[in-house]
């Protein structure tokens, strides 16, 4: 037993089982596709779900992945113990009613025995209790002793998920030595202890379940396998975790050179390292497969690894940016079977430096906040008091602190957290942003339709034909197949042939009609359900039924304007990567016949000139005129001539790549224009954020932009004749007097206010308590500004020493609360920023600030006025007076 680096052993397995006539398939992305089940990828056959169910034909019936994977139900316990971790990489070999159980017993027994040369002392086996057919094989054809074989029941070796294919499993573990077993004298395959390890797991799917305990065997059985490739590197490295495996041990060494600490010397500082590596490995596929922080779904998965990182390497005292550094040594690691990650190396280490600096600016006013609640909580704690949840959602919705992250940092302290209470204020939260969008229910429509139209398929001819003749292989009416629809009747038609395109890549479907001898559809959607089409709409004319023939055709004009849309977007991106930077990738579009929407990777708004700069290069594609060809090819010589792809995008052998000469080579299944020249013109409407790290331009082409100046054109009329004006040419002139004017006016008011509140301020002056050694003034001014506010604040400090006052300001239904110390007062013990938080915690809001000089904004202005009555109170306690 030769020991072996990781990326090595990747390669004999794939290689080994190519050898033995299966087709090596790529690594699916961590985001899923096409799977609503999945938030991320997680095991080696959530990808390949579509081939055992049959909804696609595999490209051999023989296949073998080494697939990465994700897994975060456990990320507490990262770091914490040196077995867990949230990212590892699944081998398997599969076979799609092909070989069975003999082939792959031999198979797997050949790789270890004979290509990895372990002992076969060291192996042991176990299959499920009832399967006598595995146990003959491996004892008796695999040549494996019997007191190495071992029986388990259902819990242990018997793959089932409710109804559908299941199956008995055989399980290959590795003898790690007495050394490392319990003592236990029952210590054997299955003790919970470390001598057994478990290294690979054949899946014989030979039964269909109903559910109900009732089995049936599957015509043509499957196998499904799996092993861990960092637990097979454990065993032939000899080394006892995965944290101890060379790739992973060489991104470890990177995280304690950046921290100047070394693995093994600290327990503390050891568990830093474990997390911040394991969480780098996760962080930097899920970002080199699209994935961005965000406060949901994958993103929000992303989001908690960075910053539970971020924050463990401010456990071992790295104050500034350095996950992307990290990562740069994740990249190395895994270059080689992942080229990919170097290629969008920039774009990666971007992406997580500004999510850490990004949370870096609330980490400090977080954890400030989190040690005095902990504070105050331990110095009077009662048995079984918990964090409130309402604290807990505060830190994650201000300071952007996962719950997990508060759960760990109070649970360091023996604290639980009310989590209830949590989960119903982001329950409460995410049911208002739901309420504020409506949500297509295209999605769930299409899984209600599938068993409908099992087994029918649409050919699609729309690329090159404007229409077709068909026939109507189902009517779809009131959820159910039909024979006949009649004029009114809503339906869903599925054709064996169509020109109308299905919403796919960002492009929306088509409309149009479809006509039988009998009647007329106008289509107005459609959806891609299985291997067909499904045409939306309703009967206009007559009556149609299942059967006959029927004539497709697509709305030209409507098709024109998207094909001129979609063409635009790839020239966008063609445009983007030009003035900004080779950083830029779609992270998603949007066209259709009246706009192009498309989202990309950048840090920052875009500037004016960055901007003109894209419009002016895109509109310069165009009038050159370059022809737009679309061929089909094989997907490598597609990457030989550069053609771009889309983050997580999951390509099969033969690809459709859609070129600009010159300017643009990208991978795409939909429809353009023949030549730049038929966009017309091309115009921007908007540039926004999406989220971090993502920005979006919506764009008009041809008439569209026609469209868009007639509207401005008259808008300005309308502004101009608002004015009074002959000529909306005189806008800007008559604006720009306007505004001066305004600016004049609130120049005076100001002047006023400030005489006002001076006038007030010399009546307060003369109200002044004695607190103490201090003076406290109090009073809530209307009508005044923040400037106001502060100016009659300096005059107030500069009238005495000792003075400490609160000043409330309200003006426009909001309020402020402003906190002044002067010299005598600081040296008294107090403290305006302090003051501040507590006096406006009562009126619901929160500030802080200097020690002389702090304010706060308050959310109840009804309030204020017994904010401002406690004050002396909270100002006798700082200065630890009786009261």
């Amino acid at each position: 037993m030769k020991w072996t680096g990781l990326n090595e052993l990747r390669e004999k397995y794939l290689s080994f089982f190519e050898e033995k006539g299966h087709t090596r398939l790529a690594s699916a992305s961590l985001v899923p596709q096409g799977d609503k089940s999945l938030l991320i990828i997680n095991s080696g056959m959530a990808p390949l779900k579509k081939f055992f169910t049959g909804a696609q034909t595999p490209p051999n019936k023989r296949v073998t992945t080494c697939q990465k994977c994700v897994r975060t139900p456990d990320i507490e316990n990262v770091g914490k113990t040196a077995r867990h971790g949230t990212y590892f990489e699944m081998l398997g070999n599969f076979s799609f009613g092909d070989y069975f159980k003999e082939e792959a017993t031999a198979w797997a027994w050949e790789f270890f025995t004979k290509v990895l040369e372990i002992p076969e002392e060291k192996l042991y086996v176990t299959v499920f209790e009832e399967d006598d057919e595995a146990y003959e094989i491996w004892t008796k054809h695999r040549g494996v002793a019997p007191d190495h074989v071992t029986r388990l029941g259902r819990e242990d070796n018997f793959w089932e998920h409710g109804s559908g294919p299941c199956g008995p499993s055989s399980e290959i573990y590795f003898d790690r030595g007495v050394e490392h077993s319990c003592g236990k004298p029952t210590c054997a395959v299955g003790c919970d202890c470390d001598r057994f390890m478990e290294i690979w797991n054949l899946v014989f799917t030979q039964f269909d379940s109903d559910g109900k305990g009732n089995y049936a065997r599957l015509a043509h059985p499957n196998i499904d396998t799996g092993m861990g490739l960092e637990r097979l590197a454990c065993v032939m490295q000899g080394v006892g975790n995965l944290f101890e495996v060379d790739t992973v041990q060489n991104i470890m060494k990177k995280v304690g050179e950046i921290a100047g600490v070394t693995y093994g010397e600290d327990e503390k500082t050891d568990i830093s390292l474990r997390v911040i590596t394991d969480h780098m490995r996760s962080t930097v596929f899920l970002v080199g497969d699209g994935v961005v922080p965000q406060n949901e779904g994958r993103g929000y998965v992303l989001r908690r690894l960075l910053r539970r990182g971020a924050r463990h390497g401010r456990l071992l005292g790295i104050h500034e940016p350095f996950l992307y550094e990290v990562a740069k040594t994740v990249i190395q690691e895994n270059e080689a079977a992942y080229p990919e990650l170097r290629e969008k190396e920039n774009y990666i280490c971007q992406v997580i430096r500004m999510e850490e600096e990004r949370f870096s600016k609330n980490i400090e006013q977080g954890m400030e906040m989190l040690g005095e609640m902990i504070d105050r909580m331990t110095a009077g704690r009662l048995e079984g008091q918990k964090f409130s949840g309402q604290a807990a959602f505060k830190l994650y919705d201000t300071f952007g602190f996962p719950i997990d992250l508060t759960r760990e940092i109070i649970g360091e302290q023996g604290i639980d957290v009310d989590e209830e209470e949590f989960t119903r204020l982001m329950e409460e939260q995410r049911n208002r942003a739901r309420a504020a969008r409506s949500k297509s229910d295209g999605e769930a429509w299409a899984d209600e339709m599938a068993d409908l139209v099992t087994g029918l398929k649409s050919d699609f001819v729309g690329y090159t034909d404007e229409k077709a003749e068909g026939t109507v292989l189902a009517l779809l009416r009131e959820g159910e197949q039909a024979g006949l629809a009649e004029a009114g009747d809503s339906v869903g038609l599925v054709l064996d042939k169509t020109v109308f395109y299905t919403m796919s890549g960002g492009q929306v479907s088509d409309t149009g009609v479809i006509v039988t001898e009998t009647g007329e559809v106008e289509v107005h959607d459609c959806k891609k359900v299985g291997n067909c089409t499904v045409h939306l709409g309703k009967v206009v004319k007559g009556y149609v039924e299942s059967g006959q023939r029927a004539s497709s055709a697509y709305d030209r004009l409507r098709r024109a304007a998207i094909r001129r849309n979609h063409t635009a977007a790839h020239l966008t991106q063609a445009a983007l990567r030009t003035v900004l930077g080779e950083h830029v990738h779609q992270a998603g579009s949007e066209v259709d016949g009246k706009h192009m929407r498309f989202d990309f990777s950048h840090f920052s708004a875009m500037t004016p000139e960055e901007l003109a700069k894209v419009e002016a290069l895109v509109n310069q594609m165009i009038l050159e005129a370059v022809p737009v060809v679309t061929r089909e090819m094989p997907l490598e010589e597609a990457k030989k001539l550069g053609a771009m792809a889309l983050f997580g995008e999951k390509y099969g052998d033969i690809v459709r790549v859609v070129e600009a000469k010159g300017y643009s080579t990208e991978f795409c299944g939909g429809c353009h224009v023949d030549n730049t020249a038929q966009v017309g013109l091309f115009k921007i409407v908007s540039e926004s954020s999406v989220a971090a790290g993502v920005r979006r331009i919506e764009a008009v082409t041809g008439a569209g932009v026609l469209a868009m100046l007639d509207s401005m054109k008259e808008m300005l009329g309308q502004c101009a004749a608002a004015m009074k004006l002959n000529s909306f040419d005189e806008i800007l002139v008559r604006t720009m007097h306007m505004l001066g004017e305004m600016k004049e006016k609130d120049r005076k008011i100001a002047e006023l206010s400030e005489k006002l509140a001076s006038m007030q301020m010399a009546s307060v002056l003369d109200m002044a308590q004695e607190i103490g050694d201090v003076r406290f003034i109090s009073a809530t001014l209307s009508n005044v500004s923040v400037d106001t506010l502060r100016t009659m604040g300096d005059q107030v400090k500069g009238s005495s020493p000792n003075v400490v006052a609160a000043l409330a300001g309200i003006a426009e239904e909001k309020g402020k609360i402003l906190v002044v110390c002067g010299k005598g007062a600081l040296e008294k013990g107090l403290h305006a920023g302090k003051l501040v938080k507590e006096i406006a915690a009562i009126a619901g809001g929160n500030g802080g600030g200097r020690p002389d000089n702090a304010m706060a904004g308050v959310s109840d202005i009804f309030k204020i006025d017994e904010a401002l009555a406690a004050a002396p109170a909270i100002i006798r306690k700082m200065m630890g007076l009786a009261e």
